[in-house]
Order: C-alpha cells, then sequence, then structure tokens
C-alpha cells in the first residue's frame, strides 16, 4: 500500500502546485505586460465604460445594430443556444428577426440580409460585425439621423478592420467603436 499512496500524494501535492500557483501565476504575470494589465480593452465615453470585445445590445434605428446575442449579451453566461438549423423554434427566431430587419430597412430584400445579423454567434457576445452588416444598414442610420449616407458610408469604411496579418480572418467592424465614432460625428 506504501508503495501506491505516496507517489499518489506526492503527485498530488506536485500538480496541486503546478496547476494551482505556478501556471496562474505565470498567466497573471503574462497579463500585467498586455495592454490595460489583463482587465480586458476598456472604452470610456461620457463617464461609461465600455469592453470592446464583449457585444453590446443595439437594436435603436439610429444605430448599428449588433449581432443577436444568445445569452442578452450577459458575459458571465457566454455560450450559444445549442440550437440547429433543423429546430423549428430556431427557425422561428431567425424569421422573426429577419421580419424586423426588413421591416425597419425598406429596400433590403430577404437575400441581402448578411446572415451575421440575424444568427448569433457561438459565445452569444461577439462584438463584431461583417462589412456587409454594416453597410446594408446605412441607409437606415441616415435616415434616422438626417446625415448623407455618403459620410456615412465614409465613416464605416474607416473602421473596417483587416484580417489579422492580410489573410487570418475576415473583414470585420467592431459595433461599439462604429456607433461611438457615430454619436461623435453627429455631436459636431
Amino acid at each position: 500500500m506504501k508503495t501506491h499512496i505516496y507517489p499518489a500524494i506526492k503527485i498530488t501535492v506536485v500538480l496541486l502546485l503546478l496547476l494551482a500557483v505556478i501556471y496562474p501565476a505565470v498567466v497573471w504575470a503574462i497579463a500585467q505586460l498586455a495592454p490595460n494589465h489583463g482587465k480586458g480593452a476598456v472604452i470610456s465615453y461620457h463617464d461609461q465604460k465600455y469592453y470592446k470585445n464583449i457585444g453590446q445590445s443595439f437594436t435603436d434605428e439610429a444605430y448599428f445594430w449588433s449581432r443577436p446575442s444568445a445569452v442578452a449579451y450577459n458575459a458571465a453566461g457566454s455560450g450559444g443556444s445549442n440550437k440547429g438549423p433543423s429546430n423549428p423554434e430556431y427557425l422561428t427566431e431567425v424569421k422573426a428577426r429577419i421580419d424586423t430587419f426588413l421591416k425597419d430597412n425598406p429596400g433590403v430584400s430577404r437575400g441581402q440580409v448578411p446572415v451575421d445579423l440575424v444568427t448569433a454567434s457561438g459565445s452569444g457576445l461577439d462584438p463584431d460585425i461583417s462589412v456587409a452588416a454594416a453597410k446594408i444598414q446605412v441607409a437606415r442610420i441616415a435616415k434616422a439621423r438626417a446625415i448623407d449616407a455618403n459620410s456615412l458610408q465614409s465613416l464605416v469604411d474607416a473602421h473596417v478592420q483587416k484580417p489579422i496579418v492580410g489573410m487570418f480572418g475576415p473583414e470585420k467592424i467592431n459595433v461599439l467603436e462604429l456607433n461611438i465614432a457615430l454619436d461623435q460625428m453627429t455631436e459636431k
């Protein structure tokens, strides 16, 4: 029995130290070297703090809409809905989102609606939308804010984030940053 218990206790103590003390300390130390010291990418606007990398809910017609969230944008409960394209409840949800989008964006056909505006991401907290999703909303926002659509299009173009190293991932736009820039543009 001694031949099995002592090695098991030794391995348990070593792994406890390694995985519960040393590894977290190393991760914490590396985070201190990152911008904002590992506390996330924070954007301050009008005396409020927002997290750039966590999706925010924007549904007003005068703003660019976010990607839908399966977790109501609750960062404490990140996750997808786990409903597939054959689930009738999910299909009803997506159809309702499409209908809402078409109602608020006249002149857009059902086939033109970008998929990221009507389906939630795997985390439910995606802060970005595709360039197509932003551009298709320009007419609605220009009308709601009574601003020139070309100026708004230029604002969208200025906020396009290119793929990492020019090839990893799609072009995307952070909705929070774009909407803050939109507010700043109309405040002037």
